[in-house]
């Protein structure tokens, strides 16, 4: 194992990092929605209420109610009541959209070590919530943890040096800020250490075992509005496929989460609802005048005896959202989407992997077969890249020479 993971500390990663803002469980869908449009990350922690006073950090993520992204508002607005009503769907609370998964953040101390939080998350844990204060200084050192043989801790004043980590997440005497750690900012991390890593990054997922076989799929004559059923997986992705003649299946586009993330959440909606998964990703994919960009779009309101105001499905109907939102109008400003699936092959190397993650801001990367780009065989999420670099040598080599 690599001695990095040893000699940081969660507060390394924090440096930088902003405040945490809650997002209360209590806010609109249309609130979420104009958040997750402006977010520098794909979900929205979500939050009861916090009450008055001081609060500890265990009240704190006993609190947490889960996180929110996109798969998840798109679904809700395909249902047969939202679409019927928008504005009403619009309006609805968060809490009767958001499935609450309290395990899914983790209270740790900033003196935590790097290995152990990646423990942590490769146990299903996608954020970290971290306590911020003064008597915490991130180190922007190479290796941050040794002083004179010693552990580095967070520890507050010397009265509170021997307490546990328990007692100083229940101290607020000088904690009043927070922020949130992603596995995002870990592969981010692990991007700036691949020298100490080596040689693992020059390796190919197929031989770090980082790619895995299983995966939601579904036929591109299905029903678009299936791949609301990845909402609770992780992550929230489902390929659409063409079956082949041998049995294998090549991968001509995805529904997604990281996908749909800033597109226009309404168009998107009645898509899912109303096509078949080929037609969607098709349709957002090909801007050229197809058969399915002819597809008048009307809202099951207006064919109730209301007025025939078609619509139409194009590419740019559910296209990516500028810095601006009008949801008022069901539509933003907005620009040509560019959905084509992100894929890499078996035998590219981790570091290429992790490179494609984090610079098209994606949970996953599709991984097709080195003779065919087009057949999928697999995917890498981020659990596979921290299983892979967290992996004894000694089971590498071994697995390598299989």
């Amino acid at each position: 194992m690599a001695a990095v993971f040893l000699y940081h500390v969660v507060g390394d990663l924090t440096v930088g990092k902003p405040e945490l803002v809650e997002f209360c469980e209590t806010e609109t869908v249309e609130s979420a929605i104009r958040a997750l449009v402006t977010c520098t990350e794909g979900g929205i922690p979500v939050w009861k209420k916090q009450p008055k006073g001081v609060e500890s950090g265990v009240a704190k993520q006993q609190r947490f109610v889960g996180i929110v992204n996109s798969m998840d508002i798109v679904a809700f607005l395909a249902k047969e009541s939202s679409l019927v009503d928008r504005e009403a769907a619009l309006m609805t609370p968060v809490s009767e959209m958001i499935v609450p998964n309290n395990s899914v953040l983790k209270l740790v101390d900033a003196g935590t070590r790097l290995i152990d939080a990646l423990e942590m998350m490769k146990q299903g844990v996608r954020r970290l919530l971290v306590p911020r204060s003064t008597a915490w200084r991130g180190m922007s050192k190479r290796f941050s943890i040794l002083y004179n043989g010693k552990w580095l801790k967070n520890i507050e004043t010397s009265s509170n040096a021997g307490n546990s980590s328990n007692n100083r997440f229940s101290s607020t005497s000088s904690r009043k800020s927070w922020c949130c750690l992603s596995r995002e900012d870990v592969i981010r991390f692990l991007i700036g250490c691949l020298g100490a890593l080596a040689p693992l990054p020059l390796s190919s997922i197929s031989s770090l075992c980082a790619v895995t076989p299983n995966f939601l799929s579904m036929d591109a004559s299905s029903p678009a509005i299936r791949a609301s059923e990845s909402r609770n997986h992780d992550p929230s992705a489902v390929a659409v496929v063409e079956h082949l003649r041998d049995g294998d299946m090549k991968i001509i586009g995805e529904i997604s989460a990281c996908k749909l993330w800033k597109c226009d959440y309404l168009s998107a909606a009645w898509s899912l609802a109303n096509l078949s998964a080929g037609e969607f990703v098709t349709g957002v994919e090909d801007p050229s005048p197809l058969s399915i960009s002819d597809i008048s779009i009307t809202s099951p309101a207006e064919s109730n005896g209301g007025g025939s105001r078609a619509q139409r499905f194009s590419s740019r109907s559910i296209g990516f959202f500028s810095s601006q939102v009008n949801l008022s109008h069901g539509i933003g400003r907005i620009c040509q989407a560019r959905t084509t699936p992100l894929t890499c092959k078996t035998s590219s190397s981790l570091a290429a992997v992790m490179a494609q993650m984090l610079s098209h801001r994606a949970t996953h990367v599709w991984v097709t077969a080195d003779q065919d780009e087009e057949v999928l065989v697999g995917m890498v999420t981020y659990n596979d890249i921290l299983r892979a670099v967290t992996r004894p040598p000694n089971s590498i080599s071994a697995s390598a020479s299989v």
